[in-house]
C-alpha cells in the first residue's frame, strides 16, 4: 500500500454506495487532470455533480483494485450551469428529479443554487413548481447543505454521522459554535448520543478531566443510562462511585457535581427506606404525580347503581357467559370504585371481566376508552371486546416539535380526555413516564381499570408501576387464580402456570397444542425452526407462515434472532427476478419481508385506504414491505390498516421480524409461536422470559432446542431489581 498523502480535485460522477448511518461512501470522481478514480471514505451525503477536494492515500483492494482512501475533504458546490444540472438531476435534493432540474437550470443558470438558498420563492417561476413546493425545496436545500457541513464536522471528530441530523434540527446553523462552547450539549437525551464519543470529542477540544461541564454531563448520563435498565433513581453512593469510575475523577468531584445539579433543580435528593437516593427531576415528578393520582382514584367511591344485579345478568347474557364469583366481584368493584386492578395469568378470565365491565358501563351511560401500550395489544383488545381500542400514545395524540424533535402530547391537564372511564390492558408493559403522561390527561372523577399480568416481563422503560401498585397492598385489586375448564384443556395455558410456579413444563405430550423438539446442535435448531415455518406447520397443521412468529430470548448466535432472520428470509422470501430489495447496514430489505419498527418515531408518515393521513410509528409495530422505489428512495410498509413510507435514510428504524426477541413480543398474541431455546446469558434465560414467550401463543407453541435450557429458564426466578419508589410512596413510607 502506498502511504504518501495526495490531494485530488474533481467532480463527483456517480455515487456507487453510501451508508446513511455512518456516512461511508464509495464514489467515482472525475478529476481535473482527466482521470476517473474510485474514492472511498467518510463522505456524508455525496451527490453527483458536486466538486470535491480530497486529501488521502492510494491503496489496492483485493476485490476492487486501486482506490483512493479519503481522510480529509473540502466540498465546493457546483458553479457552472452544467455541473449544477448534473448535481440536481442526481436527486440530491428531495423533490427535484431530472426534468424539474432541467427547467430550474434553464431558468436560473449558474445562479440556481443562490436562488434556492436565498430566494426560494422564485422557483415558482418554473412551470410545475407551486409557491408551496418552492418554499419546501428551498428549506430542504438549506437543511441539506447545513446538515452536510455538520456531518463533515462530526466525521472529522469521529462522532456518529447520523447524530448530525438530530443535532442540526435541535441547534440549527449555530450548532458548531455552540458545541465548541459546550460539547456536552450533545448529551441532550433527545439526541441519544454515545457518551464515550462525545467525551472524546470534548477532551480533544481541551476540556479538562474535572471540568464542571464534564462532571455534570457524566452524572446526568449515568442517570439517563440507568433509565434504560429500568431504574427510576440511583442510590447517591452508587451514583457517585459510578460517575467517578466513568470519568476517572475523585468521588469528591462527583459529589460536588451532584450538589451543583441539585441547586440547578435538575436533580432531586430524597430519603427512601433509609437510603439517600438521586432522581432526575422529571422522573421524581412522574413518580410523585402517579402516586398522588392513584390515591385519588382509590379514594373515589360511587353509590351502587340501581338494579345492579339485573345489570350484571344482562352483562352475562350479552357475553354469553356465567361469571364466576371472582369475576362478579371485579365487576361489582368497577361499579362502585374509582379504580380497580385486575390481575391473573392466562385462562383466568381477565378478558371476560373486561367485557362485563364494558357492558355495565354501557348500561350506566358511561363513555369508556380502551387502550394498551402497543399497537398489537390494542388490536387484540379491539378483537376480544368488539370496541375500538387505541395505543396509549395515539390516545394522547402524540406529536413531535418540528424544530427540536421533542415529544409532546396534545392531551394533557389543559386538554384532557373526554371519558367517564378508561380501561388499560397489558399494564405490565407501562413504564412510569408513560403512566405519568396518561394520568395528566385523565380528568378527576374518571374511573380507572388496570388489567395485566405482573409475572410477564417488566416494561422496557423505567419503573414497574403495575407491580408496585399490586405489591403496595393499598389499592383495590382482584387477583384471579382459578383456571377455567376450557383453558385447562390447553397445555399452553397449563404449562405457563407450571413455569410460573417454578415447575418444568410438560414436554413429552405429543397430542396437544404444546410441543418440544430436541436438537443436537445450534445449527440443527436453526434449520428445524426454518423447516417448521416454511413447510412443516403449513403442511401438517394448516398454519400459514404469516401466522407463525419465531421468538428467541437473544439476538446472538445461530439460533438467535439476527441469524434466524437471515435464514428465514431465505426460506420464506428468497430473492427473485423483478423482486426489488434494498441493502441497508446489516440487512437486506426485500419486497414481501416482515419487518418491525424498533423505536418510537413520530415523524414517519402513514396513510389509510380511506385516505386518512397521520404520522407516528411505534416500537414493536410489525408490518410487511409492500413497495420499494429505488428512484425516489422510498420503502413502504403495511402495518395492519395503515401504510407507512420510509426514506432510505430512515431504514435504521426497521429490522426483519421473521424472528424477534421475547422482549419485543410483549403485548402481542400469535396463532403459532416457535420458541428457540438454545443459548443466551443468564440475564435472559429466566422464568419471566419463558413465561412471556409461552403466553404469546394462542393455539400452538413449539419449543426447539435443549431441555436443560428450558429447565434453567424455569428455575431462574431472578428478575433484575429496579430502583423505584412508587410502592413506598403508595404505602406513605417516604420520609
Amino acid at each position: 500500500m502506498e502511504t504518501e498523502m495526495e490531494i485530488l480535485q474533481g467532480i463527483v460522477g456517480s455515487v456507487i454506495f453510501q451508508n446513511y448511518d455512518n456516512g461511508y461512501a464509495v464514489l467515482r470522481l472525475n478529476c481535473d487532470n482527466g482521470q476517473t478514480v474510485t474514492v472511498v471514505g467518510t463522505i456524508p451525503l455525496p451527490s453527483a455533480g458536486e466538486r470535491l477536494m480530497v486529501t488521502g492515500k492510494w491503496s489496492n483492494h483485493a476485490s476492487y483494485g486501486r482506490q483512493f482512501e479519503a481522510e480529509f475533504l473540502e466540498r465546493m458546490m457546483p458553479q457552472t450551469a452544467q455541473d449544477i444540472l448534473q448535481y440536481l438531476s442526481s436527486r440530491a435534493i428531495k423533490g427535484i428529479g431530472p426534468k424539474i432540474a432541467a427547467r430550474i437550470v434553464n431558468r436560473f443558470g449558474d445562479q440556481t443554487l443562490i436562488v434556492m438558498e436565498k430566494e426560494p420563492e422564485r422557483l415558482s417561476e418554473v412551470s410545475g413548481i407551486s409557491p408551496t413546493r418552492a418554499q419546501a425545496i428551498g428549506q430542504t436545500f438549506r437543511l441539506q447543505v447545513g446538515m452536510r457541513q455538520l456531518m463533515e464536522f462530526f466525521a472529522l471528530h469521529q462522532l456518529p454521522a447520523e447524530l448530525a441530523v438530530k443535532t442540526y434540527k435541535l441547534y440549527g446553523e449555530a450548532a458548531v459554535d455552540l458545541l465548541y462552547d459546550d460539547p456536552y450539549l450533545l448529551m441532550d437525551p433527545i439526541l441519544e448520543a454515545p457518551f464515550g464519543a462525545v467525551d472524546r470529542f470534548a477532551i480533544a477540544l481541551g476540556v479538562s478531566a474535572d471540568d464542571y461541564r464534564r462532571v455534570e454531563a457524566g452524572i446526568l448520563f449515568e442517570l439517563q443510562y440507568n433509565l434504560q435498565a429500568g431504574h427510576v433513581f440511583l442510590p447517591e453512593e452508587k451514583l457517585i462511585a459510578a460517575t467517578a469510575q466513568l470519568l476517572g475523577i475523585t468521588q469528591d468531584d462527583a459529589g460536588s457535581g451532584i450538589e451543583r445539579l441539585l441547586q440547578a433543580q435538575q436533580l432531586v435528593r430524597q430519603q427512601l427506606a433509609g437510603i439517600t437516593v438521586i432522581y432526575l427531576w422529571q422522573m421524581h415528578e412522574a413518580e410523585v404525580y402517579c402516586c398522588r393520582r392513584l390515591k385519588e382514584f382509590a379514594r373515589t367511591a360511587y353509590p351502587a347503581p340501581a338494579g345492579l344485579d339485573r345489570k350484571l345478568k344482562k352483562a352475562a347474557a350479552t357475553g354469553n357467559v356465567d361469571f364466576s364469583p371472582a369475576q362478579e366481584d371485579a365487576i361489582r368493584e368497577a361499579a362502585t370504585c374509582g379504580m380497580v386492578i385486575i390481575t391473573g395469568g392466562p385462562g383466568t378470565g381477565k378478558t371476560t371481566i373486561v367485557q362485563g365491565i364494558l357492558s355495565l358501563y354501557d348500561q350506566l351511560g358511561l363513555k369508556t376508552l380502551l387502550c394498551a401500550p402497543t399497537g398489537r395489544a390494542a388490536k387484540r383488545l379491539t378483537e376480544v371486546t368488539g370496541q375500538d381500542a387505541s395505543t396509549i400514545h395515539r390516545l394522547l395524540e402524540t406529536g413531535i416539535e418540528p424544530r427540536t424533535g421533542r415529544l409532546f402530547f396534545q392531551r394533557d391537564s389543559q386538554n384532557p380526555l373526554q371519558a367517564d372511564a378508561v380501561i388499560i390492558d397489558e399494564m405490565s408493559m407501562v413504564d412510569i413516564e408513560l403512566l405519568h403522561h396518561l394520568f395528566q390527561a385523565i380528568r378527576p372523577g374518571t374511573r380507572m381499570i388496570f388489567v395485566g399480568d405482573p409475572d410477564q416481563l417488566p416494561p422496557v422503560g423505567p419503573g414497574f408501576p403495575f407491580s408496585d401498585m399490586l405489591r403496595s397492598g393499598v389499592l383495590p385489586a382482584i387477583r384471579l387464580t382459578e383456571i377455567f375448564r376450557q383453558a385447562q384443556q390447553s397445555l399452553i395455558v397449563m404449562n405457563a402456570h407450571r413455569v410460573n410456579q417454578g415447575i418444568l413444563p410438560e414436554l413429552k405430550n405429543v397430542k396437544s397444542d404444546f410441543f418440544f423438539i430436541r436438537t443436537a446442535s445450534e445449527e440443527q435448531a436453526a434449520q428445524t425452526i426454518a423447516q417448521l415455518c416454511a413447510t412443516r406447520l403449513p403442511k401438517n397443521m394448516g398454519i400459514s407462515a404469516d401466522q407463525i412468529q419465531v421468538l428467541s430470548p437473544t439476538k446472538k448466535g445461530t439460533a438467535g434472532t439476527f441469524q434466524l432472520n437471515q435464514l428465514l428470509q431465505q426460506h420464506l422470501n428468497p430473492p427473485a427476478p423483478g423482486k426489488p430489495e434494498k441493502k441497508f447496514g446489516d440487512y437486506i430489505f426485500r419486497l414481501g419481508d416482515r419487518v418491525m419498527q424498533i423505536r418510537n418515531n413520530y415523524d414517519i408518515l402513514w396513510k389509510k385506504e380511506d385516505g386518512t393521513i397521520g404520522a407516528g410509528m411505534f416500537n414493536g409495530d410489525v408490518g410487511t414491505i409492500v413497495a420499494i422505489d429505488s428512484d425516489s428512495e422510498l420503502l413502504s410498509v403495511l402495518f395492519d390498516d395503515r401504510t407507512a413510507t420510509y426514506d432510505f435514510s430512515e431504514l435504521n428504524e426497521l429490522e426483519p421480524a421473521y424472528a424477534i426477541t421475547v422482549h419485543k413480543s410483549q403485548g402481542s398474541e400469535y396463532r403459532a409461536v416457535v420458541f428457540s431455546a438454545w443459548n443466551g446469558s443468564s440475564y435472559l434465560l429466566n422464568r419471566s422470559v419463558l413465561y412471556t414467550g409461552i403466553t404469546r401463543a394462542k393455539t400452538l407453541l413449539v419449543i426447539v432446542g435443549r431441555e436443560d435450557v428450558v429447565n434453567t429458564m424455569t428455575q431462574n426466578a431472578k428478575v433484575g431489581r429496579r430502583y423505584t419508589g412508587l410502592k413506598l410512596r403508595l404505602q406513605e413510607k417516604v420520609l
